[in-house]
């Protein structure tokens, strides 16, 4: 008897912003991977090809000192344990490989605390080696440590054949999850986090400059990391705060240096200018009220069961809309929590996010007379 009663009610509400400037709606930039997230809610207010697993360079080595942070706040390691550069690392990662470098000298040794310098501010290939080698005895085992690590975090995409970010074809890790990585190191290690942020560190004799292009030119930027190889082109993790917002960016696949400091630093101007988070609804908000057949009660308060809230273009945000769709009646009883309809949200450019809506409370059916006497009233009334 419900289906003949059922109808499907659908209520349209338009959350309406001004935008401060008139701007293209359907915001691009020149990097073919590219993702901004915002900080404190971990909500993507701009993506490009940013779920799709790349080679990341460089950009590998948040990951490194990601699993040395680890160790030393478990305890395991201190930023004074020492380890002895290996020939291996010495040839594979120094001077004459060619590559990003600390300049290690072979069978020397280094604190913790100034390999995690090399890793993070020269981009040292022998200091990623080093680490990898004192704390997992081979480079191998170390980067498996990465990728379960990776797992765990929920990084899906994340595949390290090695600590440096050195080309293989497996080696490979999303931009949106490279943004992810950024917002648990900052999160997770608020003590180490800092030395992204250094602009110089000098080792053996040779000071080296933070390649971070965005770090004293971009108001608030204070890390993270950049990459470079033929095979990924150029990409950088970037991050800023100002008041209390974060941004997040990252970027990869770009043509030249001045390309990704360009592009770095357009787009993480625009994170803070052209997008914004809108708080829509909050926990346990009522959706709606329904009424109720043969229950002990006439209607229940459907609610919502989480905060929503989206990232937009400024411009956009006047297009946000939510639709609710429920039953115009539900036959009790009635368990609290028990679906009773959804909830859509719909962001210009984004795929529609569907919640269910429900029950806030219990609902007995009527028994007896009771139940007897109102299905009887309904029939005399038609309904």
């Amino acid at each position: 008897m419900l289906n003949f009663f059922r109808l499907i009610c659908v209520v349209y509400i338009v959350f309406y912003a001004q935008p401060l400037w008139a701007q293209d709606a359907s915001f691009e930039t020149k990097a073919p991977h590219a993702v901004i997230l915002d900080y404190d809610s971990g909500i993507v207010l701009y993506e490009k090809n940013a779920r799709r697993a790349v080679a990341p360079a460089s950009m590998t080595k948040i990951m490194t000192a990601d699993i040395v942070f680890e160790q030393i706040k478990s305890g395991k390691l201190a930023l004074t344990d020492t380890f002895q550069v290996s020939e291996d690392a010495w040839r594979r990662g120094g001077a004459k490989s060619g590559s990003s470098t600390m300049f290690l000298n072979v069978n020397s040794e280094a604190s913790v605390e100034d390999l995690l310098r090399g890793v993070i501010i020269q981009s040292g290939n022998d200091a990623c080696i080093v680490l990898a080698q004192g704390i997992a005895g081979t480079e191998a085992a170390f980067a498996n440590m990465m990728t379960q690590r990776a797992k765990a975090l929920g990084l899906e995409s994340a595949n390290f054949e090695n600590a440096t970010g050195w080309p293989h074809p497996d080696h490979k890790i999303s931009t949106y999850d490279l943004a992810r990585l950024a917002r648990h190191s900052i999160q997770s290690y608020p003590e180490f986090y800092p030395i992204y942020s250094e602009r110089s560190f000098a080792w053996n004799g040779i000071t080296q400059s933070n390649r971070n292009p965005l770090l004293g030119a971009i108001d608030g930027a204070d890390g993270l990391k950049t990459g470079h190889t033929e095979a990924s082109g150029y990409g950088l993790v970037g991050t800023a705060l100002r008041g209390d917002k974060r941004r997040i960016i990252v970027i990869n696949g770009l043509e030249s240096k001045s390309d990704r400091r360009d592009t770095a630093r357009s787009l993480m101007s625009a994170a803070f200018s052209q997008f914004e988070i809108l708080d829509l609804r909050q926990r346990n908000d009522v959706a709606a009220e329904i009424n109720i057949y043969l229950g002990k009660a006439e209607t229940v308060k459907a609610l919502i069961p989480e905060d929503i809230s989206v990232g937009v273009t400024r411009l956009d945000a006047k297009n946000v809309k939510l639709s609710v769709t429920h039953a115009k009646e539900v036959a009790a009883p009635i368990t609290q929590g028990q679906e009773l309809g959804q909830i859509m949200i719909s962001v210009p450019g984004q795929s529609p996010k569907v919640l269910p809506i429900i029950a806030a409370e219990d609902v007995a059916a009527k028994k007896g007379l009771s139940r007897a006497l109102s299905v009887l009233t309904r029939k005399i009334r038609g309904q």
